[in-house]
């Protein structure tokens, strides 16, 4: 009666399963003794169907066993229930100090300043961030199901309602701190990745821009023609690219310019940056239009001087003729010689047009 009468119900879930395993010894010790019960009623019963002189005393012994016997077995049914109970409560509580210990270590996690210091790092972050996130949404319904535990326990452990209640609101408290906590970094993970991939496009555009201006500047001016075209073409194919960057410039901009608009920590060096981008793309343009001047003042140059080369060459040539001491010796011969000279004339001032 010492066991089942016991208000020891253990301090955790360990202990009450201790306790249990004790109880379900004590209960098959029980079993073990119904047998002896049944064998005192059946001989008490024969006493009294012999009519036994002390049938009075036979009885009452009868009934004061048996009575003790049915308060025992009740007395086990109510330990029974107590000790399942207390685990209950303590498996309860188990679960939440598990749930707890697991949120506070992923809010370690969460409470890093590590925002990345590149496009790459802040990938990875925010992958592994996400992975956080699914996790969170997992135990989202162990929460809600611990809650509904405790709602539960409380109406069937009444004397233990104050201490679940308490333990609820832990859980509770942890789990609106985490999914704070996992907000704040995802929003601070974002405006990092948003810097980030603004910073790289930032450098492959002014590293792009000094690559172009190497180009531009690479070439040395032509000396014929030929050369001349082929730099003016080769110019032009340089504006067609840089005309295609367009699009990246003004990209990059807008992105630089949401980042200010929305107050982002680095606001400073955004604003630093997009002025560097646009002096540079300024810089470009005036770069290829001073080269674009000087291959054109090279071409006119050009030009001149292969003009200027034949009409020294048509000149050349035309003196020869003019030098010539032949005046004809027949009156054919010398009309011939006319004709030539009138269309030497001609081409005088065909070439005299082409000189002035």
């Amino acid at each position: 009666e010492a066991i089942v009468t016991s208000e020891e119900l253990g301090q955790d879930l360990e202990h009450v399963e201790v306790l249990q395993k004790k109880f379900e010894e004590f209960q098959t010790d029980l079993a073990a003794h119904e047998e002896r019960v049944n064998e005192v009623n059946q001989f008490a019963g024969k006493l009294i169907q012999e009519q036994h002189p002390e049938e009075e005393l036979i009885k009452s012994k009868q009934d004061e066993v048996n009575a003790s016997w049915q308060r025992l077995k009740g007395l086990a049914l109510q330990r029974q229930g107590k000790l399942f109970g207390a685990a209950e409560v303590q498996r309860f509580n188990r679960d939440v100090d598990e749930t707890i210990s697991w949120i506070k270590e992923k809010g370690q996690l969460m409470a890093s300043d590590d925002f990345g210091r590149d496009l790459a790092s802040v990938q990875a972050l925010l992958r592994k961030h996400e992975g956080l996130e699914r996790d969170l949404a997992a135990l989202e319904d162990k929460v809600k199901a611990l809650c509904a535990e405790a709602d539960r326990l409380q109406q069937s452990h009444p004397i233990n309602a104050s201490q679940i209640q308490v333990k609820r609101e832990e859980l509770i408290a942890n789990w609106e701190q985490i999914r704070t906590l996992a907000a704040e970094r995802h929003s601070r993970l974002n405006d990092s990745y948003r810097l980030q991939r603004f910073l790289a496009d930032f450098r492959d555009l002014t590293s792009w821009v000094t690559e172009m201006k190497a180009l531009i500047n690479a070439d040395e001016l032509a000396n014929d023609v030929a050369g001349a075209e082929a730099l003016l073409d080769r110019h032009q194919e340089h504006k067609g690219e840089i005309d295609a960057h367009e699009d990246s410039f003004k990209s990059a901009d807008e992105s630089g310019q949401a980042l200010l608009a929305a107050g982002h920590y680095a606001s400073d060096e955004v604003k630093e940056k997009l002025t560097i981008l646009s002096d540079e793309r300024t810089a470009l343009l005036e770069l290829w239009e001073l080269r674009r001047q000087q291959y054109e003042q090279c071409m006119d140059l050009q030009l001149f001087y292969r003009d200027t080369e034949q009409v020294d060459n048509w000149m050349s040539k035309q003196e020869a003729f003019l030098l010539n001491e032949d005046l004809g010796d027949s009156l054919d011969s010398v009309e011939a010689l006319l004709k030539k000279h009138e269309d030497f004339e001609k081409s005088l001032s065909a070439q005299e047009e082409k000189i002035t």
